[in-house]
């Protein structure tokens, strides 16, 4: 296989080889053993189309829109393509909300002081307890107080009925978007009920009509960011800290097999800042250097490393950053992993297959979360979270002189740092504390527009984050500013995007931003849960021009490559949002010709949203840009 088929990163291509050698099954030739014939992305044509549907016993059945051909029961391929969509947006709001819930449930014991963690930003409780309407009093009330409050308050609108408006996005939502949100009847009710009617409109024979299930999935995403993303985004931050900038150790080169190696992995944080917090004891360090290693370090991997990265320096214990989830593989077979903590995301199939081969300890610490044959677990309860944290690293530390002994580490591999640690917290205090500064620039044309990159990592068409690397460095050389999130963020932090010397690839007026600023062109943003928390940014832009509608504001969202089905309902949402939004790979509703054009354009007449697929990085950088200039236009800039 080609190396560029394979990843981006020369660290991966390396770790690739190493594989083949070992003799281990991997992504990338599992992917390749999918196709049909001698295109290594050709599949059923059906699938791709989005024309087949297998959830009555009456089925599989295939649909063809053209010829009239229906399932069983009647329902059309327009309507089989929406309907599957619709699930894979159920999926990802219920494993959004998931972490949401967790995050309230460490809130409600930090506030009972149960557990290792403190609230670290009282203000930003505060000033959020405020913005939802919370009822308290500031003076007499305690943070701890004002924490439990903030949490019965915003559990009783996860519960509330479909059928009642949320207090979370009226509270949260821009006036423009509520108001048509209300009048397009898709304003949620609680999230919980939401993933229910969505749920049960997919039954055989309930709704198979591609234009109302489409509409109940903008409903659903809405539910999703206002009461999931933001929450337990603004919530990560009252409990672990502000994201500020500052440097990080990224790329496979951060693992040192002399080294006690632990690794949390997923989309929660929890256990991966108890065990920093652990770890960094002179007992933990003394006790690894008795079995032979120079001491322990902790690092961030995939989604719960961006959490962790985001928010907390880096130093000797908390090291480094790997990269994205389609590394995993390089990164087990690297012979330098003592533990893999795997909680509620990303953690493959196929790691209990690596553990045996490579000796390193494979722990769930999720009840999401289970592996073949791997029986030990320790699922994260907040208030024993420091115990837990104990426990693993003692698992390491007993796992290290196994591997030693048995695995011939790979050494030499690349690392560099990158600027991590944006927020919109971060971004007022870089402008000096307005938005001003920001927009001026904007007008002047120094920066055309803004984009936000949500993206995953995929393989379909071409190797990991090659295509996501190739539309960002086209969108910073046209003067886009761009935000990172997701694992996309990590192709772009891995890739070298993050750091000062990208404004090299960047046209000259976002270059001269970079300069006096001292910042990337590309600016680290957090995770794929940040989508709702770029949202809200883009609320701030809108009031500081006045109130400016959403789908008139000089942005747009792209999604270079995006795999699974928490992106979906993401940008479902940008789509609700009102946001010009990008997709690549092309989602699979290619044969579901009315919804093709539902999608591609009435929703401009819907929501004011656009989606785009086009598969070339130039072509769609140019499009972006032909949008972004268009508002800028509208507005006179």
């Amino acid at each position: 296989m080609d190396p560029e088929r394979i990843s981006y990163h020369k660290s991966v291509q390396e770790l690739y080889k190493r594989i083949k050698k070992d003799g281990l099954t991997n992504i990338w030739d599992r992917y390749e053993a999918q196709a049909i014939g001698n295109d290594i992305d050709n599949r059923c044509a059906y699938c791709m189309g989005g024309v087949r549907c297998d959830l009555c016993s009456n089925g599989p059945c295939r649909a063809d829109v053209e010829k009239n051909k229906r399932g069983t029961c009647g329902i059309t391929g327009d309507g089989m393509a929406m309907r599957m969509m619709l699930l894979r947006n159920v999926l990802g709001a219920s494993t959004y909300h998931y972490h949401a819930e967790q995050v309230l449930r460490t809130l409600k014991a930090t506030a009972e002081h149960k557990g290792p963690f403190s609230i670290k930003e009282p203000q930003k409780l505060i000033s959020l307890a405020k913005r939802i309407g919370v009822d308290f009093d500031e003076k007499n009330d305690s943070i701890e107080s004002i924490a439990l409050k903030f949490h019965d308050f915003v559990k009783k609108d996860y519960e509330r009925p479909y059928y009642e408006h949320s207090i979370l996005v009226e509270k949260f939502a821009p006036p423009d978007r509520k108001e048509l949100w209300k009048k397009l009847d898709i304003f949620p009710g609680g999230i919980y009920g939401e993933m229910m009617l969505s749920t049960s409109s997919c039954l055989t024979n309930i709704d198979g009509y591609y234009v109302s299930l489409a509409l109940k999935a903008l409903r659903m995403s809405i539910a999703m960011a206002y009461q999931s993303q933001i929450i337990l985004e603004e919530l990560q931050d009252v409990l672990f800290g502000i994201p500020k900038p500052h440097k990080m150790r990224v790329d496979l080169g951060v693992l040192d097999s002399d080294y006690v190696n632990i690794l949390p992995n997923g989309h929660e944080p929890f256990l991966g800042f108890a065990l920093i917090q652990e770890a960094k004891k002179q007992e933990w360090q003394d006790k690894a250097k008795k079995v032979g290693a120079k001491g322990i370090r902790i690092i961030a991997n995939i989604e719960t490393g961006q959490e962790m990265i985001q928010r907390w320096e880096m130093d000797d214990v908390f090291y480094g950053f790997t990269g994205n989830w389609i590394m995993q593989e390089a990164i087990l077979a690297s012979g330098c992993v003592d533990l893999f903590v795997a909680d509620m995301n990303c953690s493959m199939p196929i790691d209990p297959i690596y553990a045996v081969k490579y000796k390193f300890k494979l722990i769930p610490v999720s009840e999401l979360v289970a592996f073949e044959d791997i029986n030990d677990r320790l699922n994260y309860i907040p208030e024993n979270a420091q115990k837990q944290a104990q426990q693993l690293i003692e698992m390491a530390i007993n796992n290290f002189p196994i591997r030693r002994k048995s695995v011939e580490p790979i050494t030499g591999l690349p690392t560099s740092e990158a600027i991590v640690g944006f927020s919109k917290e971060s971004i007022l205090e870089t402008l000096g504390g307005s938005l001003e500064p920001l927009l001026d620039v904007i007008k002047k044309g120094k920066i055309r527009g803004i984009v936000a990159l949500v993206s995953c990592t995929t393989l379909r068409d071409k190797g990991q984050d090659v295509h996501t690397i190739a539309v960002a460095k086209e969108l910073i050389k046209r003067d886009l500013l761009v935000l990172s999130m997701g694992c996309g963020n990590g192709a772009m932090q891995v890739g070298g995007l993050c750091r000062l010397e990208a404004k090299e690839l960047a046209g000259l007026g976002l270059k001269s931003i970079c300069e006096s600023l001292k910042i990337p062109p590309v600016l680290s943003y957090g995770t794929c849960t940040d989508t709702g928390r770029v949202a809200d940014l883009v609320f701030a832009v809108s009031n500081a021009l006045g109130g400016v509608p959403i789908p008139d504001l000089p942005i747009a969202v792209a999604a270079p490559e995006y795999m699974e089905q928490k992106a979906t309902i993401d940008a479902i949402f940008a789509l609700a949002f009102g946001v010009y939004t990008y997709v690549n790979p092309v989602p699979p509703i290619i044969k579901a010709p009315n919804l093709l054009n539902l999608l591609l354009k009435e929703i401009k007449n819907i929501t004011g949203g656009i989606l785009n697929v086009e598969k070339d990085a130039e072509k769609a950088a140019d499009l972006i840009l032909n949008h972004i200039e268009s508002c800028r236009k509208k507005l006179g800039i």
